[in-house]
């Protein structure tokens, strides 16, 4: 029997139709509808479902179906912890036409055996990982919602022919095996989405579609920005520090920081650009194998701000500062050390300054332990 097609564009009564959609889904039935990539078909997580699922599409039982979800916080139910990184790209490109496989460990796929049934983990936990996307459309962000079950949601078409990307596609290679297609137009971009895994080794491009590897990179890019006075004692032994550090947690060296994805910068309050580190701070920080000879200050700018993603601030009236030039910074900008202020060294001998950096190590420390990667 060919599909019903329900055509949904904004009219009254749109509402209920998808409502109907997701009631179909929920009782085992499968349901085309559009996303901002091509069109897909929503299938509940149960063995008759997923079953007919692999009919109507000819595929290998053993292939991996993508959960699909209509809210972006749902995906924390299935992947216990993320990276930094993984979170400003999910921030950045959800919901959207990008798909993560998310790499556990066996902690937490074992977390995820005492929360999720037996059906559900092993349909959408493959190779110890599991495929997400969150669609950037309005109808499929609705059925996904009104769903009580988990939704796999693979393209409409038969394996090995084009996706279909408006509802006369879908009809005509699977008409006749979905109970229901929800015509909401031609998707926007008309291809697939983007696939990347992301897991302990980072950010790793598996098929490229609408985003690039580019583009993925440039999503999931973390600033780090110290702020003292005049960028050239405090924060310039903050980010050298930090850079260390940071280097050292992921396993990689310092000059590979940005190819991994991390950007580490300092600034002054009061504008003494082009200035160079002082030479007790050159001295501290050589102490303790960190080269502060290249160093160039800038002054805080609102657009540096904004482009970072964590603000230390030395003192409380740098973060005051902070959020004067950016008011929304305040939610991302905090004191370097927890315990209190990082003293000004200036105009103070070698001594002083070394004492300083011990702060700011032992700062900086805590800091980059608390970061997950």
């Amino acid at each position: 029997m060919t599909a019903e097609v329900i055509r949904i564009s904004g009219r009254q009564g749109d509402l209920d139709r998808i409502k109907k959609a997701a009631e179909i889904v929920e009782a085992g039935g499968l349901v085309a509808f559009p996303t901002e990539t091509v069109y897909g078909v929503a299938c509940r997580v149960k063995g008759d479902s997923l079953s007919r699922l692999d009919h109507v599409k000819g595929r290998d039982t053993n292939k991996h179906y993508t959960l699909h979800v209509g809210q972006i916080e749902e995906y924390r139910k299935y992947v216990p912890r993320v990276g930094i990184r993984v979170e400003k790209l999910i921030g950045q490109a959800w919901p959207g036409p990008l798909t993560l496989v998310f790499e556990l460990s066996s902690a937490e796929l074992a977390a995820q055996r005492m929360r999720l049934d037996g059906e559900a983990l092993q349909t959408l936990y493959k190779n110890d990982s599991i495929g997400i996307r969150c669609p950037d459309h309005p109808v499929a962000s609705l059925l996904l919602r009104l769903v009580n079950l988990p939704v796999v949601a693979p393209s409409a078409n038969r394996s090995g022919e084009p996706p279909a990307a408006n509802a006369d596609q879908v009809l005509a290679q699977v008409g006749d095996d979905v109970d229901m297609i929800l015509d909401g137009g031609p998707c926007k971009y008309g291809k697939s989405s983007t696939v990347a895994a992301v897991g302990k080794h980072g950010i790793e491009l598996l098929r490229e579609g609408v985003y690039s590897q580019h583009d993925l990179q440039r999503m999931s890019e973390v600033t780090f920005l110290f702020v003292c006075t005049g960028n050239t004692c405090r924060s310039p032994m903050a980010e050298g520090l930090f850079r260390k550090y940071l280097a050292e947690k992921i396993g990689c060296g310092i000059d590979e920081l940005e190819s991994r994805g991390y950007k580490v910068l300092s600034a002054g309050t009061m504008n003494m650009a082009g200035a160079p580190a002082s030479a007790e701070s050159i001295t501290a920080c050589a102490l303790k194998g960190v080269d502060l000879t290249g160093h160039i200050s800038q002054h805080l700018t609102r657009s540096l701000i904004d482009a970072s993603d964590f603000v230390f601030g030395m003192t409380r009236s740098h973060c005051e500062q902070v959020v004067f030039l950016s008011p929304d910074a305040e939610r991302k900008c905090s004191l370097l050390a927890r315990n209190g202020e990082v003293p000004d060294p200036i105009g103070q001998p070698q001594e002083y300054f070394n004492s300083c950096a011990d702060i700011i190590e032992a700062a900086v420390n805590a800091r980059v332990s608390e970061l997950v990667i």
